[in-house]
């Protein structure tokens, strides 16, 4: 999502929604046939879009995107600006509850993670409607894994993929030297470099895709942490905790304190107070550069063995008053036109979900290809999220150990 990354971006799980039943909900989904007919009721809809609102660019992005839909198909998008994608979980959760089965107050969601587990167990998705839009013959299936997959969890076509994510770092070439690209040579790092990294606090998401990182560099099979947790959680990540007992001493203020955010380790970085900072856009860096906010200098990597990475996605909750309407913007926004803008670091700097090689060359060309300063040069191979059950599972149990 993280986010959401950003991504979405904080995503946590509310209540405990995991063994409910798929329940899946009747609608007028997307279909090739009567696409057109689907266009004209969409026109004149209001389509409540409840995303996290917590960065201007992305912000400014959804502020294009509402002119467009408006120009092009005569909706009118409202970005309902969210904290955390978890109060748009519990406000679904409500309306289901009180019997608000239509009319209800969202119309789409930028969702994935447990957030998106917790809607699909609990029957609060609209679908299946994603597979069916017209843009869906350009999403990257098979390059791209996740974006039928999300956090171990089938999608099933009850999400639409937006948009791509994974874990990267980032820090001044001039300072950082040759960049540490394992568990291992990280914490060789900070023991030389004392103070000098640290990770934002969980449960924000950034912070916990750090432990999971950690998690997966340190076990010795990966393979249980793709079906849900379950009782032997507790042996199952006694690897992460030895792993964080050796690096938290090294770690500014001696890992007895975090920060907030990524945001604020970014800052952190430019004023020279940390050496690597760490996101979930691999051209964070490349957006600060061209913002002038961090040197040229600045370089972003990968750890070489792979690191989490993951797709955002757009759903629409069960009881939307404008289906028509989510799916015509939803589609809109898996378009190439849309793709491209987002992916340009100009704007939002969000790595694309489409097949380039889908796409005409005019297509193609409005995704450039020059690299760009700050940018990942030798990505990583992606590591797929663990089951969206164990997020709960640890960060409760890094609260109880390390929050203070």
């Amino acid at each position: 999502m993280r986010d959401p990354l950003p991504q979405p971006r904080r995503r946590r799980l509310i209540g405990a929604a995991l063994v409910l039943p798929l329940v899946g909900h009747a609608g007028r989904a997307a279909a090739a046939a009567d696409w057109p007919a689907l266009q004209a009721a969409a026109r004149g809809q209001t389509v409540y879009f409840n995303a996290w609102a917590g960065s201007e660019r992305v912000n400014a992005y959804l502020q294009w995107v509402a002119g467009e839909v408006a120009a092009r198909h005569g909706i009118k998008l409202e970005h309902v600006k969210l904290g955390d994608t978890a109060e748009l979980v519990k406000r679904v959760r409500a309306e289901k509850q009180a019997g608000r089965d239509r009319d209800g107050s969202a119309d789409m969601v930028w969702i994935n993670g447990e957030n998106f587990l917790a809607m699909k167990r609990e029957g609060l998705l609209f679908g299946p409607f994603a597979e069916a839009l017209p843009n869906f013959r350009y999403v990257d299936t098979v390059g791209k894994p996740t974006t039928r997959i999300d956090f171990s969890v089938p999608v099933e076509g009850y999400e639409a993929a937006w948009g791509m994510a994974q874990f990267t770092f980032f820090g001044d070439a001039k300072k950082v030297g040759t960049p540490p690209a394992s568990l291992a040579e990280l914490t060789t790092f900070a023991q030389r470099h004392p103070g000098r990294f640290t990770y934002p606090k969980p449960p924000n998401f950034h912070g916990t895709t750090f432990l999971k990182q950690v998690l997966l560099e340190s076990v010795p099979d990966r393979q249980p942490f793709y079906a849900p947790a379950g009782a032997d959680a507790a042996t199952r990540l006694a690897p992460l905790w030895a792993a964080l007992d050796t690096l938290h001493p090294l770690l500014w203020r001696q890992g007895r304190q975090f920060p907030a955010s990524n945001a604020v380790m970014r800052q952190m970085l430019a004023d020279g107070e940390l050496l690597i900072s760490l996101t979930f856009n691999p051209n964070e860096a490349a957006n600060e550069i061209a913002a002038k906010r961090l040197p040229e200098s600045v370089v972003s990597w990968q750890h070489r063995g792979g690191t989490i990475g993951n797709t955002h996605f757009l759903a629409i909750p069960y009881n939307a008053r404008a289906r028509e309407g989510a799916q015509v913007v939803i589609d809109f926004l898996q378009s190439p036109v849309a793709q491209a803008r987002k992916a340009d670091i100009r704007h939002w700097g969000d790595p694309t979900v489409l097949a380039l090689d889908k796409l005409d060359a005019a297509e193609r060309a409005l995704f450039g290809g020059a690299g760009v300063p700050g940018a990942v040069t030798q990505p990583a191979p992606v590591l797929p999220e663990p089951h969206a059950s164990w997020v709960e599972v640890i960060e409760r149990e890094w609260a109880r150990r390390h929050g203070q």
